[in-house]
């Protein structure tokens, strides 16, 4: 009770008013989903006037407050180990200071179901220690009556937490790991809950990897030995592929474990800090490089699949394929796989070894022996007798710049080294160039990347739908059909009157 009449338009977001139990105030707060509340009770019917007063109906008892948040947490006992954390990360003056914070305080159960060795590396690091007891802390007060619907709300430590709540139930991040709800002091309100929510930023990288989807990289890393580089201090960023990246079993060996040592970079970065022709160092001494594309960031063959995760020392990118890291120029790549047996002779008798030898950023369109042996045998003889016109064909499957399949669109174009511009598209996951599927993408090399395809690609034939599908394309008109189109549009009615109606016009003008 207040010794005085208040109608619901005094009863302000953030006032607060001495009761006649000891003086002891109440605290209004509004929320933007309409709902008030007076000391964490919902107002549910306000402004009910009687003779000697008003009377706003709430929907509980209202307690008294006397303490602030950090002496709730310090007198009881079930908050012993958060009461020494706030103390060690020196947080005590925030807590004891006016303000309107709500903690989400685990108890001491919660604390001891974290691993120890997790528990005692965070104790013993402050600023570890402070994220995860900021991102307990939410800016403002939220009673739990307040919670509606799953709200993301902003915490101490900068990150958000999605708030919400289940029937009766008040849920963190969709847990139901409240246990107790509104616990009121003078400067916000206490939720008890029996998990500990530790932030990313309080994370080391294999425990960023242990979070996430990709289940098949963390075993494959800690198999490969580089379990220190991921629980250690080192600024570093791991390449981690989505489980659906890994096909068919795997088991570790040499050549693995060098790949592994390829996923990770010798610097914590940021993917918005990343730009196009940028240069990473990896732990296996490699050189990767950054491709920035209008839909996608791509590292080699490799593309960003999901948002950052940023540890207390290194950084995790979820990406959608294992590295292939380039072992040598085109022309290597080439030489190297039976399939283009044909295309490497092709390209001697063109004398374009040496532009594929170069340093460079091209893509190949790479036909394969398929490719070749699709095309009449006498058609093939003479095209390879031809040097000039069999180097047109493959200068035509040559792009200018360097495109993996991560960087293509529903309508990408390409410059080839000659001829008009190549048309790329995606239908299902597959690469279409020209209408032509790539039957195998992104073999990176030192000076480019190549994509193999079984068939010539042939310019499209104007007027063409530029949306790319998997069927053939129109046939092209011959000159012959084009000129007796002509013929039967000239003969056509209508178009004999519009020309004799012009032309009778011109005739009177000239008069």
């Amino acid at each position: 009770m207040v010794n005085r009449r208040l109608t619901s338009e005094e009863l302000k977001h953030g006032s607060s008013f001495a009761s006649m139990y000891q003086d002891l105030h109440v605290h209004i707060h509004h929320y933007a989903n309409g709902i008030v509340t007076v000391n964490c009770a919902r107002l549910i019917k306000p402004d009910q006037h009687a003779t000697n007063g008003i009377v706003h109906v709430v929907d509980r008892v209202i307690t008294a407050i006397s303490n602030n948040v950090h002496t709730l947490i310090e007198i009881d006992d079930d908050l012993e180990t958060l009461h020494m954390a706030i103390a060690a990360a020196g947080l005590t003056n925030i807590l004891e200071n006016e303000g309107q914070y709500t903690v989400f305080a685990p108890t001491n159960e919660a604390f001891e179901k974290i691993p120890t060795e997790i528990l005692n590396r965070i104790l013993g690091d402050p600023v570890a220690l402070k994220d995860l007891l900021n991102y307990h802390i939410l800016k403002h007060m939220q009673c739990a009556e307040s919670i509606v619907s799953g709200t993301p709300m902003e915490t101490l430590q900068g990150t958000v937490l999605e708030v919400g709540c289940d029937r009766d139930q008040m849920t963190l991040n969709g847990k139901a790991i409240i246990t107790e709800k509104d616990r009121l002091g003078t400067n916000g309100v206490i939720h008890y809950i029996n998990e500990v929510l530790i932030p990313d930023s309080a994370k080391t990288l294999l425990e960023l990897a242990e979070g996430s989807s990709v289940a098949m990289a963390t075993r494959l890393f800690v198999e490969a030995g580089l379990r220190s580089h991921l629980t250690g201090s080192e600024a570093l960023t791991m390449l981690a592929p989505l489980d659906d990246a890994f096909k068919g079993s795997l088991t570790m060996t040499p050549g693995m474990r060098k790949l592994m040592t390829n996923h990770i970079l010798k610097e914590q970065l940021s993917s918005k800090s990343l730009y196009h022709g940028q240069e990473l160092e990896t732990l296996g001494g490699l050189k990767l490089r950054v491709f920035v594309y209008r839909n996608n960031l791509c590292i080699e063959n490799t593309c960003i699949a999901a948002h950052d995760k940023t540890g207390r020392f290194a950084s995790m990118f979820t990406v959608d394929k294992v590295l292939t890291p380039p072992m040598g120029t085109i022309m290597d790549v080439l030489k190297a796989d039976d399939r283009f047996s044909l295309l490497v002779g092709a390209i001697q008798v063109a004398g374009m070894t040496e532009l594929l030898n170069q340093q460079g950023v091209l893509t190949f369109f790479a036909p394969t022996n398929d490719a070749f042996n699709t095309l009449p045998q006498a058609e093939l003889n003479r095209l390879m007798r031809n040097r000039q016109e069999l180097s047109a064909m493959l200068r035509y499957h040559l792009g200018e710049s360097m495109l993996v399949s991560g960087g293509v669109g529903s309508h990408t174009r390409v410059k080839p080294l000659e001829g008009e511009k190549l048309e790329l598209g995606v239908r299902n996951y597959t690469v279409y160039v020209n209408k032509i599927p790539v039957v195998d993408a992104d073999l990176m090399a030192t000076n480019g990347v190549v994509h193999a395809v079984n068939s010539i690609i042939k310019p499209l034939p104007p007027k063409v739908d530029r949306e790319q599908a998997d069927g053939p394309a129109a046939p092209l008109r011959s000159a012959g059909s084009s000129r007796f189109d002509s013929r039967s549009f000239r003969n056509d009615d209508l178009f004999q009157k519009v020309i004799k109606s012009r032309s009778s016009k011109m005739m009177n003008h000239s008069k």
